[in-house]
């Protein structure tokens, strides 16, 4: 019931901008610390950034300066911009959502893909 979409991604140079989206539906935003991950060919899937329903952020340091999470949760709506791309940014990427200690409530995006290249 719970459902997350994501969008933005594509085909961007080095240097670049991208801004992904993802879209909840089911269920308040406002209930859930939303987070972006990524998953790059052979590696594990890593946490990019996430916010709390307060507004706090957390960012790996890879990303740190370049990379700005968001939430309007008037429209249900998590953004990732990134800026200055780089190639080892290449990645799918998912959002998250979840609620702290609540197991059960942990839900995924099927993922967009960022591919950054001359």
């Amino acid at each position: 019931q719970v459902q997350l979409v994501e969008s933005g991604g594509g085909l961007v140079q080095p240097g670049g901008s991208l801004r992904l989206s993802c879209a909840v539906s089911g269920s308040a935003l406002s209930y859930y610390v939303m987070g972006w991950y990524r998953q790059a060919p052979g590696k594990q899937r890593e946490l990019v950034a996430d916010i709390s329903s307060g507004g706090s952020t957390n960012y790996a340091d890879s990303v740190k300066g370049r990379f700005t999470i968001s939430r309007d949760n008037a429209n249900n709506t998590v953004y990732l911009q990134m800026n200055s791309l780089r190639p080892e940014d290449t990645a799918v990427y998912f959002c998250n959502a979840r609620i702290v200690h609540v197991m059960r409530y942990n839900y995924w995006g099927q993922g967009t893909q960022v591919t950054v290249s001359s």
